[in-house]
């Protein structure tokens, strides 16, 4: 009979890059405090709350002792936002690398549903620069439909069409910017654009064309 395993724990994964990698649209400085102190945090956070799930399970807090709505509030916070920047790092390549027009799949499949990369590009970035305070631009793949789907999140707790995998994410939280661009978020989101990295994005939508 093997022995439980209870829920596990979550890890910090690698920057693919050094922190100075994306100067100079986004800052050495903003990348520390944003992947080792935010991103870490959101970590530890949903460790903390894995804990308490654990301590539960195994007896160690009774009913009653705990507010369980509250409780997996913390934890979709906390995980989603590890797992949100962990893909808005691997969305970003150094200039040079990142950035452009894309090609491949995601490219061809831009034209034909968008017109043009400039037209997707405009509405991309009016979805953005339209997000009331805190949150994140996205682009989803649709399964059913094979369409490409702008969206936005207000903070972690996501307009989230169920299924759809996302391709892209822009960060549009203050500490994703501000320490460099203060209040003028619209200049963040249209230098970011030097840094898409379109190759993670178009490997990612070829996955789920597959399935």
């Amino acid at each position: 009979m093997s022995s439980l395993t209870y829920l596990k724990k979550y890890e910090l994964p690698p920057l693919p890059y050094n922190l100075d990698a994306l100067e100079p649209y986004i800052s050495k400085e903003i990348i520390d405090v944003h992947y080792n102190g935010h991103h870490r945090g959101y970590v530890n956070g949903a460790n903390s709350f894995v804990d308490r799930v654990n301590k539960i399970l195994k007896g160690e807090i009774s009913s009653g002792q705990y507010d369980i709505q509250g409780l997996l509030r913390g934890l979709v916070f906390n995980i989603n936002g590890h797992k949100l920047h962990s893909l808005y790092w691997q969305n970003m390549a150094p200039a040079g690398k990142g950035g452009g027009k894309p090609g491949g799949v995601i490219g061809d499949l831009i034209e034909k549903q968008y017109g043009s990369f400039e037209k997707f590009k405009a509405l991309f970035t009016e979805a953005a620069n339209s997000l009331p305070g805190t949150g994140w631009a996205v682009l989803y793949y649709e399964v059913e439909n094979g369409n490409l789907q702008i969206m936005t999140f207000e903070n972690h707790f996501q307009n989230h069409i169920a299924e759809l995998p996302i391709l892209l994410i822009l960060d549009e939280f203050e500490h994703a910017y501000y320490l460099q661009y203060k209040n003028k978020r619209a200049d963040y989101v249209n230098n970011w654009w030097n840094l898409v990295n379109w190759d993670f994005a178009d490997k990612k939508l070829q996955q789920y064309m597959k399935k």
